[in-house]
């Protein structure tokens, strides 16, 4: 290599700047929230037999996603606050975007397979156990995580073709496109079409099926007589809604509006939305807007402290005698 090119082994990730101890709190809060209420939901939806229906097998599966989602750039995020280290190799820096590339389209796909759930339960509701079956489910999910981990493989191709140029300084908090396409030397062209061609394919249909979902799934409530019934069907709807609302919104202004001045400084503010927000409302609104999941966690919580503590009166009755054991017995049968 001549000039300022040169193979780089690794880059650096800049992240936010200042203020690392208060960043590293509030990642660290953020993280913990967001999988203990992902894997809270997956438990309820595992365990309860009442949740053993498709909108609660595709929300397993999203809160499954999101725990993976996070997972993929926070932990690396908190390690860098905490030690001060910001480098990752260049190998890492690819495989960290191609799985959190792979997660964010299979999370579009199972959005919008999640709207068509939702309106095959409210506008064909005599159809819907032939139409949304256990075979039919399972052929949605499938479909979605392969063909979400299949599109960004010939991106991963062009990528590792690239030739970049020093200083090796990603002005990001996780390895994504648009940072990394600024630091390469080379033609980039080939590459940035594919992009926009496959964000545009996995995000604008996605999102054109949610929003005709939702149109018809809102004409069929208003047809609803009793003011119970339609309230019932928006709670049912109105928390995805939001969820899509949020994670569509970011995900285009950043990969589809991205060449934008205005918008190219406020792109690590967007993917904040999308890759931390997103994961952490999920269980959050899903849990507080739906009484049968808030019920149900506040069961699953409450079994598992009292099982937690009937474990530890086991262990003292061993030594202490039966008296204990009996009261525990006594206050679990009251919940």
């Amino acid at each position: 290599m001549t000039g300022n090119q040169t193979i780089i082994p690794e880059f650096i990730l800049l992240g936010f700047g200042n203020l690392p101890q208060l960043q590293t709190l509030l990642f660290l809060i953020i993280y913990i929230v967001t999988v203990a209420g992902n894997v809270l939901i997956i438990a309820v939806v595992v365990a309860d037999q009442h949740f053993h229906t498709p909108m609660y097998f595709f929300l397993g599966n999203l809160s499954f996603l999101e725990t993976c989602y996070t997972s993929t750039i926070l932990p690396k995020v908190l390690a860098s606050l905490r030690t001060g280290d910001r480098t990752i190799s260049f190998s890492g820096c690819i495989t960290q975007f191609y799985i959190f590339g792979s997660q964010a389209s299979t999370e579009c796909l199972i959005l919008s397979v999640m709207s068509y759930d939702r309106y095959l339960a409210i506008c064909k509701p005599l159809h819907y156990a032939v139409l949304m079956n256990s075979r039919f489910c399972l052929q949605l999910t499938a479909c979605s995580w392969v063909s979400g981990f299949l599109a960004p493989l010939p991106m991963m191709l062009l990528i590792s073709q690239l030739t970049f140029c020093s200083p090796s300084e990603v002005d990001h908090f996780f390895c994504d496109l648009s940072p990394i396409i600024k630091l390469a030397c080379s033609d980039t062209l080939m590459l940035e079409i594919y992009a926009f061609v496959l964000c545009s394919i996995l995000t604008l249909p996605p999102f054109l099926l949610t929003l005709m979902s939702y149109v018809s799934i809102v004409t069929t409530i208003l047809r609803i007589p009793s003011t119970t019934g339609r309230q019932k069907a928006f709670s049912t709807c109105s928390s995805h809604l939001i969820v899509v609302t949020i994670f569509y919104g970011t995900l285009v202004i950043v990969y589809l509006l991205s060449d934008s001045d205005a918008l190219r400084d406020l792109n690590k503010i967007f993917s904040v939305f999308y890759g931390v927000l997103t994961p952490l409302v999920n269980p959050l609104i899903y849990s507080l807007r739906n009484k049968k999941v808030k019920e149900a966690l506040r069961k699953t919580i409450i079994g598992f402290f009292l099982s937690f503590a009937g474990n530890q009166i086991f262990l003292a009755n061993i030594q202490n005698g039966p008296i204990m054991g009996i009261s525990f017995w006594k206050l679990k049968s009251y919940v």
